[in-house]
């Protein structure tokens, strides 16, 4: 089989316009998870950079951050704890209420998931405005674990999402 490029992933994401309103263009990652080959290339890619950082655990948020997060941590041998919105988790958690651009949202974590002896990765499919990805961190450090990266498929420059984890270690595979 040959390598799957770069290239090969851009074109597998599907612009949509005016989604989910008018003036939006959204990122439609579902034809490239329909392939297999491209699928396990945007997650070995995801991955690759954290190959040697020692995690023990990756982190994703609900939803489409699962999609990705699962397979990372099992390339990773790594455990797996979801960020869920507030009330999913069955047992005792911890949340973080963040500000979003109408409003606010609120993340949880289950209270036992990590410890200060964890080494945190953070996948999510897209890096737009960093809140998100930004309320994930403050969960996983008021667990008093260490984030060791975040890796994302798809980077929205244009959004300076980054600009949100100055300080942590940053990965894309995917940047418009």
């Amino acid at each position: 089989m040959a390598s799957v490029s770069i290239g090969n992933l851009n074109s597998a994401v599907r612009d949509v316009a005016d989604f989910p309103k008018p003036g939006i263009v959204f990122k439609d990652i579902t034809p490239l998870l329909q392939d297999g080959a491209l699928f396990k290339a945007a997650v070995d890619r995801i991955a690759g950079p954290f190959q040697r950082k020692n995690i023990t655990h990756v982190v994703s948020m609900e939803s489409r951050g699962f999609i990705f997060g699962s397979p990372v941590a099992y390339l990773l041998n790594a455990g797996y704890v979801p960020i869920r919105k507030k009330g999913k988790l069955p047992h005792k958690t911890l949340a973080h209420t963040y500000n979003l651009e109408y409003g606010t949202d609120t993340l949880e974590i289950h209270a036992d998931a990590l410890d200060a002896s964890s080494r945190v990765l953070i996948i999510d499919d897209v890096l737009a405005t960093g809140g998100t990805a930004n309320a994930t961190c403050k969960l996983v450090e008021n667990l008093k674990a260490k984030v060791a990266g975040l890796g994302f498929l798809i980077e929205l420059e244009f959004l300076h999402g980054r600009e949100k984890l100055r300080g942590y270690t940053v990965s894309s595979v995917l940047r418009y």
